[in-house]
């Protein structure tokens, strides 16, 4: 499909698209919080055993190596417990902000105090890290009873003009304990007691044999992967950007010597508020994310600042330190390019674009970026006679300048770069 052809029709569906998503917006998270906190007090009052379904587990970051341990339960909500765990389910069945809301904050957190550097100690010894990882193995939510130490701690101060990452009610755990046997699928046994396996060998081994990169990021934060007296409890939100990273690498090493893609196509997709525009371009492997955040957006609230705009980039060979100004969603937009690339088995440039417009109102984390990244590619492409066509074509869309896109995207300032080499030359 022509370039312009493309942007045609981006345009009139994304239009009826906003249009839908300004009468739908509710903001009706505030009132489910008040029904959220009445449920628990259903539920829990005067009642220290909590019995109820796992769907997963939550490993905190605050005084690291000293973090908080957790298995996250709906309570009220057992017979649905798998629709509460993040995963590209949420994409397909179009969640909404409002939606993520309502998973995130309806899991009770009963955790207690754990040594992330003492994992096999604990599995052991501590009731409630084994339920951890036993939860954290399973294919499916399993049955937990959970003595806890006082009523559940709710505090729900969320506004409409300020909503900080949904959580749940936290509980102090006093024990943890099983109601049912874990199914666990073979390729996790093996990685669970093979203690002489790295843990990024073992991460690529389970997402070869199928398991999408929610289910090995569990594992990993649960200390179930690695060597021996190496293995960790790893927080949550470190864990998803380490197993995004791994799996990444290793696809990149898998399409280092294909061929490239033959021509240069745009691609697009909208989600939550978040706009990507996705370019493959005919070359070696490079890739850059750049942002653009709104003013009055959940990451630049301020409506005075104008747009943050932010990048980082890796050349063929992969990067050899972490990301500074795009954090998790790089990786995540990146493992979306990669796997599509693996698929048709060819190698590419890659620009990906973010606008996150004020419609994103909501933080629901790095999950939408990969899902929305990942379904990009679905359709017809755009196509331009060379990747500078491409931005170009893109710049009138995008909420900031060409020239400030090109200040800010090391791939967008080499093909200015380029082209100014190739005017004084024809002078």
């Amino acid at each position: 499909m022509r370039l312009d052809e493309y942007f045609e029709e981006i345009e009139r569906d994304a239009a009826a698209e906003r249009r839908q998503l300004v009468q739908e917006k509710s903001y009706a998270i505030t009132e489910h919080l008040e029904a959220v906190e009445r449920q628990f007090d259903d539920h829990l009052s005067g009642d220290s055993v909590l019995g109820s379904t796992s769907p997963t587990i939550f490993v905190g970051r605050s005084n690291y190596p000293e973090v908080s341990a957790g298995v996250l339960s709906p309570v009220g909500h057992e017979d649905r417990a798998a629709e509460f765990e993040t995963g590209s389910h949420w994409y397909e069945q179009d969640y909404s902000i409002d939606d993520v809301f309502a998973r995130r904050t309806g899991l009770l957190n009963s955790n207690r105090p754990a040594d992330v550097r003492n994992v096999a100690e604990a599995w052991d010894g501590d009731g409630l890290v084994g339920t951890q990882r036993e939860v954290a193995i399973a294919d499916r939510p399993v049955g937990v009873e959970i003595g806890l130490d006082g009523a559940p701690e709710i505090d729900f101060e969320v506004s409409r003009r300020d909503v900080s990452t949904p959580t749940g009610p936290r509980a102090r755990a006093e024990s943890a304990a099983l109601t049912e046997n874990p199914h666990v699928p073979r390729p996790v046994k093996k990685t669970l007691e093979d203690d002489d396996w790295r843990a990024e060998g073992a991460m690529t081994y389970l997402y070869n044999r199928g398991f999408d990169v929610y289910d090995v990021n569990t594992i990993l934060s649960a200390g179930a992967l690695g060597r021996g007296e190496s293995r960790r409890l790893v927080p949550t939100r470190w864990s998803i950007t380490a197993v995004d990273d791994t799996v990444g690498q290793f696809l990149r090493g898998g399409i280092e010597n294909a061929p490239s893609v033959d021509a240069t196509e745009v691609h697009y997709n909208e989600y939550l508020g978040n706009r990507f525009w996705v370019v493959l371009a005919p070359g070696n492997w490079e890739f850059e994310l750049v942002e653009f955040k709104a003013p009055g957006s959940v990451w630049n609230p301020d409506p005075d600042r104008g747009y943050w705009v932010a990048a980082d980039y890796e050349g063929h060979g992969g990067r050899t330190g972490y990301v500074e100004e795009t954090a998790g969603a790089y990786y995540a937009a990146r493992l979306g390019a990669l796997e599509h690339l693996r698929s048709r088995g060819r190698q590419a440039t890659v620009l990906v674009l973010r606008h996150v417009t004020p419609d994103y109102w909501g933080p629901t984390g790095v999950w939408q970026v990969r899902e929305t990244v990942r379904n990009a590619f679905d359709g017809e492409p755009g196509e331009a006679e060379s990747f500078g066509d491409a931005i170009e074509g893109i710049a009138p869309r995008l909420p900031v300048s060409l020239a400030r896109l090109r200040r800010t995207s090391t791939l967008a300032a080499g093909v200015q770069s380029r082209l100014e080499a190739f005017a004084s030359s024809a002078n």
